[in-house]
Parts: structure tokens; C-alpha cells; sequence
């Protein structure tokens, strides 16, 4: 299967993920709000809810609210969210070529958009670090790095956090993107104080931000602190927002329980 961003937008992600860095709180806002989406597109209704003063609250398409015993009121504009759509292309062969795009629609309305009966916010799912290693086939094996600067290191499907680590669960987060990102298809990856500013390692520190921040877990400060010195001013490439999207994105669903019915996007 071949993946194709059809976006006119070239850099939205990239606006998006900035957004995110810029704006302490705003992850975790979104995450309160519209943890059942994708982190990218609970950025996106969020800051389009802070954009035209919305209420932030449950989500749903104009059918799902029908549904659910409301109506849109008249004169309300959707929100736009970022979501797949699967397409075939036909070839001489047998079976035609599938494509995924990833299309911009405005299709959902926010909780406050509606009148009608109400209706509670789904509750949180709880997120368990050891549960989102087994789901990610990630092993956490004992720290035997000598450097006493070394926080962490990734080495193919590997992961260790040093005892001494300042913040173990932010340090996890760091290695675990590495290896979702694929910095450690070509050796080992190690992280101290001194950490080379490349943007391999501004990539990881933003998975570690936006998980920190969207579970409450402490370290986001000291993330957006490396990520800034890392980029050292450049801006953070569309390629490199999306791959950040992905990698949260899959540490912070590995992590819940098994989910119920059809996924939202």
C-alpha cells in the first residue's frame, strides 16, 4: 500500500507542531478534549476552537449528533479535521493499486455547536507504560552504559533508562520515538547531557513533549527547552511534524486498553 499526503497545506503539521511547542498547555487541552482523535487532529480542533471561540468539548460528525439526540444549530461552521481516505487506482494487473490520501474535510461539530440531549464526555482511557511497550514490541533491558551523563539509549527494538535518569518516564518516551522514528536502524542511539542538535534528536524530544504533556507526566518544559536549541531557529520540516504525529500517536494508544468499535480519525 502507498501513502500520499494530497494536502494543499504544505506545511500545516509543521504550523500545527509549532503551535504545539510554542503554547504550553495546549497539548494537554487538546488530549482533555479530543483524546478519542488522532494527537494531530486534537491539535487541530483545539486551536480552531481557540481561533473562533469555541467551546472545546466532545466531537462528532452532523449524523453522529443526529444520532445522539442534537441537532447543529443553523449558521454553525464545522470543524476541519485531517482524515484518510482510500482509493484504488486501476493497473494491468489483476488487483488495483491502493492508495491512502490524507484529505482535509470539515465534517465535525463541537459539543457547544448543538442543542438538544445531553451527553457526557467519554472518560480518559488510563495509559500503562508496560502495556504500551509489549503492544509497541519494545523491550526495556538493564541500563549498562558506563558515561554517567548517558540518560538513555535505543539500540534496535531496545530500550534502557539510566537509575539516574532526572526523568525516567520523559527519557522512555525520548529512546521509545527513536526507535518508532527509526533513528536506530543503523546502530545504537544514546542520549547525555550533551546532546548532538541534529534534528534526529529535535524529532524524539517533540514525541517525548506531546506524550509528557498529554498524560500529565512531568518533563514537558525541560522538552520544548532541547527542541528550540536543537532546531536552533530552523523551522521543523512538514516531513519530520507528520513523523512526530505518527510516533505519539502510536506510544499514547499502545498504552490504553483495547478499544471498542470503530477508530476515530
Amino acid at each position: 500500500m502507498t501513502y500520499q499526503n494530497n494536502s494543499t497545506d504544505t506545511d500545516r503539521w509543521a504550523g500545527i507542531l509549532k503551535a504545539a511547542i510554542e503554547q504550553p498547555g495546549l497539548v494537554l487541552s487538546a488530549y482533555t478534549n479530543f483524546h478519542n482523535y488522532s494527537i494531530g487532529n486534537q491539535l487541530a480542533a483545539m486551536l480552531q476552537c481557540h481561533l473562533r471561540g469555541i467551546q472545546p468539548g466532545p466531537i462528532a460528525t452532523y449524523p453522529r449528533w443526529q444520532q445522539l439526540g442534537r441537532q447543529v444549530r443553523r449558521g454553525e461552521k464545522a470543524i476541519e479535521l485531517c482524515m484518510p481516505i482510500t482509493v484504488k487506482h486501476d493497473t494491468e494487473e489483476d488487483e488495483p493499486e491502493t492508495f491512502t490520501r490524507f484529505l482535509w474535510k470539515k465534517n465535525w461539530f463541537v459539543l457547544s455547536q448543538t442543542d438538544g440531549e445531553p451527553v457526557a464526555p467519554e472518560p480518559i482511557p488510563d495509559w500503562d507504560d508496560a502495556r504500551a511497550l509489549e503492544a509497541l514490541k519494545i523491550s526495556k533491558v538493564p541500563f549498562d552504559y558506563t558515561n554517567g551523563n548517558v540518560q538513555g539509549f535505543a539500540r534496535k527494538r531496545q530500550i534502557a533508562i539510566s537509575p539516574l535518569a532526572a526523568l525516567p518516564q520523559k527519557t522512555a518516551f525520548h529512546e521509545i520515538a527513536h526507535i518508532l522514528l527509526g533513528h536506530t536502524e543503523e546502530g545504537d542511539v544514546n542520549d547525555g547531557e550533551t546532546i548532538p542538535r541534529s534534528l534526529r534528536e529535535a524529532e524524539a524530544e517533540s514525541v517525548a513533549m506531546i506524550c509528557c504533556e498529554s498524560l500529565g507526566i512531568d518533563g514537558a518544559p525541560y522538552c520544548r527547552g532541547y527542541i528550540q536549541g536543537w532546531l536552533e531557529g530552523a523551522p521543523i520540516p512538514e516531513r519530520s511534524a507528520q513523523r512526530i504525529f505518527k510516533a505519539a500517536d502510536q506510544i499514547l494508544k499502545a498504552g490504553r486498553p483495547a478499544e471498542k468499535g470503530a477508530p476515530h480519525v
